[in-house]
C-alpha cells in the first residue's frame, strides 16, 4: 500500500510537471498517480509491454497512465 502511494505520488507528480500544470496538490497527485498506474499497466498489457517489477517500471506506467488521466481531465474541463 505504501509503495503504491509512493509510485502514485511520483508518477502523479511528474505527470502534472510534464503536462505544465505544476501538480493538482499532493493528494490528487497521489489518486492520478495510482489511477494512472493501473490505467497505465492495462494499457501496456494490451500492447505487450513489459516495464518489468521494480519501482521504475512501476513509476513509468503510473507516469504514463497519469498523463493520459491529465489530459483527459483537462479536455473534459474545458469543455465545461
Amino acid at each position: 500500500m505504501i509503495y503504491w502511494i509512493v509510485v502514485g505520488l511520483i508518477g502523479g507528480w511528474l505527470a502534472g510537471m510534464v503536462m505544465k500544470g505544476g501538480g493538482y496538490g499532493i493528494i490528487v497527485d497521489i489518486v492520478l498517480g495510482i489511477l494512472g498506474g493501473i490505467l497505465g499497466g492495462w494499457i501496456f498489457g494490451k500492447l505487450g509491454i513489459s516495464m518489468g517489477g521494480g519501482m521504475i517500471g512501476g513509476i513509468i506506467t503510473a507516469f504514463v497512465g497519469a498523463v493520459i488521466l491529465v489530459w483527459i481531465t483537462r479536455l473534459v474541463k474545458k469543455k465545461a
